[in-house]
């Protein structure tokens, strides 16, 4: 780097020395149509392209490695567009089998919703006999229960019944001639 920097500050001062003489000439009349002047303008001439060679010479290897940076960065920019696409296509396949796969979604979804309504169907009718079942059973029970508690309430009635006719009907009298015909009852028999 200090190398390239001397040779810049030699170049410098000799472009400096080259044009002083035509910058001195500059009031003369015209210095363009002189020997000096050509000569200066070929020096001048030779300079610029001098440092316009050297320019080039020391930029090449930096213009090389930026062309090289720039394809690196096309061939990376060409991959990822190339693999952006595939993957694109991998989507449009699969959007395309998406429908299909959404309408056999829905036919198993009704086919089980249809199922599961046979089902539910079938339960509850069977709960409904069940239930039916037990309603008979319970009221099969309870006119038993009813029934025993008429019979219970009619032999209780009867008896009450009869021991209010006896209450009318078994007078003292009545009584002495049960009560013999009881005791004869008895004789008779133990003979």
């Amino acid at each position: 780097m200090r190398h390239c920097s001397h040779r810049l500050g030699v170049l410098v001062a000799f472009v400096f020395l080259a044009v002083t003489p035509a910058f001195a000439q500059e009031g003369s009349s015209s210095p363009v149509d002189s020997t000096t002047g050509l000569v200066f303008r070929w020096i001048n001439f030779a300079i610029v392209a001098a440092l316009l060679v050297y320019a080039a010479r020391k930029a090449a290897p930096h213009f090389r490695a930026n062309r090289e940076l720039i394809g690196q960065k096309i061939a990376e920019g060409t991959r990822a567009r190339e693999a952006a696409e595939q993957r694109r296509r991998e989507v449009e396949e699969k959007m395309k089998g998406l429908g299909a796969e959404i309408e056999r979604i829905r036919a198993d979804a009704k086919r089980d919703g249809d199922a599961e309504a046979i089902r539910l169907r079938a339960s509850s009718k069977e709960d409904a006999q069940k239930i039916e079942r037990a309603a008979q059973a319970e009221i099969a029970a309870a006119e038993r229960a009813a029934r025993m508690e008429l019979r219970i309430l009619a032999a209780r009635m009867a008896v009450e019944r009869a021991e209010s006719l006896l209450r009318d009907e078994l007078t003292p009298s009545a009584e002495t001639v049960l009560f013999r015909g009881f005791v004869e009852d008895l004789n008779r028999s133990a003979n």
